[in-house]
């Protein structure tokens, strides 16, 4: 029987947090824990109310008051979950840490190095400005400290090596996976044709170009529906510009969709629209759009390009363009079978490139590498947190 190991999580969010990040986080701890791995997640208590120890099909979920602690920089919140968890990680001797991503709760994980040092492995599924690294110093430490590195694109990559270039050759590029959906793809509509977007509802989405594109596309296809689904702080401001547009009747905002009906979502539009405006490190729900053979409309930002291929399974346009956008998706309304064929390529392929099993096995294969590292080769990055 192949070896198993001990894994600690450390996530700033997690289940039952809805975003693409804690969605995908969840699926891989479930399937780690299913191959036999011991798995235990540290997470922030985040906005809602949970228990500070909780169980998900039978993996342990310890829940810190991390982002109280940092918000209001009570000393004596900081020590006490600190100290917290130093004693977890002492109790269950993980072999590997992975800590997903980069908020400020990485601070606690950095300390507790400076205090025992375990093999740890930093997933980046956002990508950062250099600018941004230089304002908040929180992500260039991690990735200094960080024994080996895996981000979600190319772009990340890159930003990896304008931020801490010291630490690049200690990246590998692992495109995220999702397993495909057991529901069948629907062909596509063209008689009641909709667009789908989905996503929080916050400015660096670029919902706001949707509808100005989408207000465009309806002057000439009066049958046109879009539905915007999600939700945060812009919808109201969104939902007041699809009124200022004349549009309003036409839009529609169900609020946050449960990741069991995404597919479903996806299976309503005749196309997805994704018009970020941030630098998307990947845009999981674009490959879940893929997934159910939908032609994509994106902005050419970040990782999407590594994504969708333009011409090929969808149409890539600049950021904050609703004309070029409006355009793009009129053209594929208006040629269904370079839509259908668009979205039958993308459907190939998410599932030739971005599988999950290819995606778990990959991050498992650096965990048994970090496990069995040395020790010396453990101490050779000295930790600026110590106590």
């Amino acid at each position: 029987m192949a070896e198993k190991l001990r894994i600690l999580f450390f996530a700033e969010q997690f289940w039952p947090s809805i975003g693409g990040v804690e969605v995908l986080s969840a699926k891989l701890v479930r399937a780690l824990h299913a191959t036999g791995h011991q798995v235990v997640v540290t997470t922030s208590h985040s906005s809602f109310d949970a228990p500070d120890i909780g169980d998900m099909d039978g993996v342990q979920i310890h829940r810190f008051r991390f982002l109280d602690a940092l918000s209001t920089r009570r000393l004596d919140l900081w020590e006490a979950n600190y100290r917290r968890l130093l004693r977890l990680r002492q109790d269950f001797r993980p072999q590997v840490v992975h800590v997903c991503d980069t908020g400020g709760s990485v601070l606690f994980h950095l300390r507790a190095q400076a205090r025992e040092r375990i093999p740890t492995l930093l997933g980046l599924q956002n990508g950062s400005s250099p600018e941004h690294a230089r304002r908040d110093g929180v992500l260039r430490r991690a990735l200094q400290e960080a024994d080996h590195i895996a981000v979600v694109s190319q772009a990340v990559l890159h930003d990896v090596e304008r931020i801490a270039p010291e630490a690049a050759h200690r990246c590998s590029v692992i495109l995220n996976g999702l397993e495909m959906p057991t529901l069948i793809p629907a062909p596509l509509d063209f008689e009641r044709p909709r667009l789908v977007c989905a996503g929080r509802l916050v400015e660096d989405k670029g919902f706001d170009i949707a509808l100005r594109a989408f207000a465009r596309v309806h002057a000439r296809c009066s049958r046109a529906r879009l539905t915007i689904a999600g939700d945060g702080p812009a919808r109201e401001s969104l939902e007041s510009l699809a009124v200022s547009l004349g549009i309003r009747s036409q839009v529609d905002f169900p609020g946050w969709v449960v990741p069991e009906q995404i597919p479903e979502l996806m299976n309503s539009a005749t196309v997805f629209v994704m018009p970020s405006r941030w630098r998307e490190a990947f845009g999981l729900v674009t490959l879940e759009a893929m997934q159910m053979s939908r032609p994509v409309i994106a902005t050419r930002v970040g990782g999407t390009p590594e994504i969708v291929v333009d011409g090929e399974t969808g149409m890539l346009v600049p950021a904050e363009d609703h004309q070029s956008m409006a355009a793009g998706i009129t053209t594929l309304l208006e040629n269904p079978a370079l839509a259908t064929k668009m979205g039958d390529a993308g459907r190939r392929r998410a599932i030739e490139k971005f599988g999950f099993e290819t995606y778990r096995q990959a991050l498992e294969s650096l965990y048994f590498q970090l496990a069995g590292s040395s020790q010396n080769d453990r101490l050779k990055h000295t930790s600026q947190f110590a106590d």
